[in-house]
């Protein structure tokens, strides 16, 4: 059973994303993070923490964009090479200038037509459900870096210029120290140095060169008020937990391993090495690095979340309930932790954990929305239960954040069927239905031109 459910998952990951898309990563820990860290820089710009998204993206290049819609997008190779999360910062406060100065070209919704959408869990996948379709433009960072999703979004030197004065003054507002952002540039500054780049002619490049950033940008920064205000107590330790987790998951399980040797005792080389182990069959080391990390701080609600999550991929469902319903109260129900928590009592397959499973499940798409996996989940809870129209409405939500438009208005209409009218899951399924609709006509209008 568990290898069917295994192949079933991955042939559902394969099925979903297209030839070299590229994934939103999601993680609890790291999300928390970059909220945290971004929160005083939204404010400062005018706009609501609530309404700003800063996104995963898993890509080895060095970028960040922005795509219309008030999301910030961030490279992994970004998260790899930055020092410490003021860099991040620094980064987060330039794409927020191009947010507010207008400047992305492109409208709305990139979130939930990205080319991937997964959890980051242990294994290649397996026990995440990716989805999105459609294509998605990538502004280049600095110069030379080449655009990663389809569609470039050729920003001109002044808006560049302009996104930096902006991010200064969001440092500077909300008294977070320029330091991080003057580093960075430094960091591209000797990219363009190993690439050979000639620094003395800007007018072909659509960024401006990172020596004149530099330059700039440094009066107002190291006058700024915030210029000598140290990092919040504990956030480069948790940046340096979350980086070694993202290295571990999307890296080479033997670079991984070399970077961070069994010598290397700390929270982030056991953090890295438990994903590297696991990714390449190893569950007893794995399990052993977690229980380490446990051991360290039993209350650490992310590492009882990595315990859980081993012991559930390595098809002890039912040993893993009582490490994640702990990482789950511990973050009051933190959607990507209830998920994760509510697959492992699916995976029981005991009908007494069906109860709770619907639970935790509903509550986590109730405050996020955006998981695939989950409405996933939460439609196996329905079957299981002889519930078709819910199984149905789940099921229209899944493929519906996957861009399968005609399974999506399908599934809807088989909800509408059953479901009391005027309801919320009814009028939820009309949704659905009504945008469906729009999308597969307009489908079959762009196939009548392309023949």
């Amino acid at each position: 059973m568990k290898r069917l459910y295994a192949l079933f998952a991955l042939l559902m990951l394969v099925a979903v994303q297209p030839a070299r898309a590229q994934s939103i990563l999601r993680d609890a820990e790291t999300e928390a993070l970059l909220n945290d860290a971004s929160r005083p820089i939204i404010e400062a710009a005018g706009l609501s923490p609530r309404n700003v998204r800063i996104v995963l993206i898993n890509d080895p290049s060095i970028n960040a964009f922005v795509a219309g819609g008030q999301a910030v997008y961030i490279h992994s190779g970004l998260i790899d090479a930055a020092d410490d999360i003021n860099q991040v910062q620094g980064v987060i406060a330039h794409e927020l200038g191009h947010v507010t100065g207008g400047h992305a070209p492109l409208s709305g919704q990139m979130f939930k037509q990205a080319t991937g959408i997964s959890i980051l869990s242990l294994v290649l996948g397996v026990a995440a459900m990716a989805a999105g379709a459609g294509e998605a433009g990538a502004g280049i960072l600095a110069a030379g870096q080449q655009a990663a999703m389809g569609t470039v979004l050729a920003f001109s030197r002044n808006q560049e210029s302009s996104a930096d004065a902006a991010g200064v003054r969001y440092l500077n507002t909300a008294k977070i120290s320029g330091k991080g952002m003057l580093e960075f540039f430094k960091k591209l500054q000797n990219q363009e140095f190993r690439l050979a780049i000639p620094q003395n002619n800007p007018y072909h490049r659509t960024h401006p060169l990172s020596g004149q950033r530099i330059a700039n940008l440094t009066n107002d920064l190291t006058n700024g008020p915030g210029w000598r205000v140290p990092t919040p107590a504990g956030w480069d330790d948790r940046f340096k937990r979350i980086q070694a987790k993202l290295r571990g998951y999307v890296d080479d399980p033997k670079d991984t391993l070399r970077k961070y040797p069994a010598t290397d005792t700390t929270i982030p080389a056991r953090y890295a090495r438990a994903y590297a182990y696991h990714r390449s069959g190893y569950p007893e080391q794995a399990a052993a690095e977690a229980e380490a990390l446990v051991r360290a701080a039993p209350q650490d609600p992310y590492f009882l979340e990595l315990e859980g999550q081993i012991l559930l991929e390595s098809g002890k469902p039912a040993e893993a309930l009582k490490a994640l319903r702990t990482a789950t109260e511990r973050t009051n129900y933190q959607p990507l932790i209830a998920t994760t928590f509510g697959h492992a009592l699916v995976a029981t397959e005991d009908p007494a954990n069906l109860p709770e499973a619907e639970k935790v499940l509903r509550q986590a798409v109730g405050r996020d929305d955006q998981n695939p996996f989950a409405w996933y989940q939460l439609g196996t809870v329905y079957e299981r239960k002889g519930d078709a129209p819910r199984t149905a409405l789940a099921a229209a939500e899944q493929a519906s954040l996957s861009g399968d438009n005609a399974r999506a208005l399908y599934s809807a209409r088989a909800a509408l069927a059953g479901l009391p009218q005027g309801s919320p899951d009814y009028i939820r399924a009309q949704d659905i239905q009504m945008t469906a609709e729009v999308a597969v006509e307009a489908d079959k209008k762009n196939r009548r031109r392309q023949r």
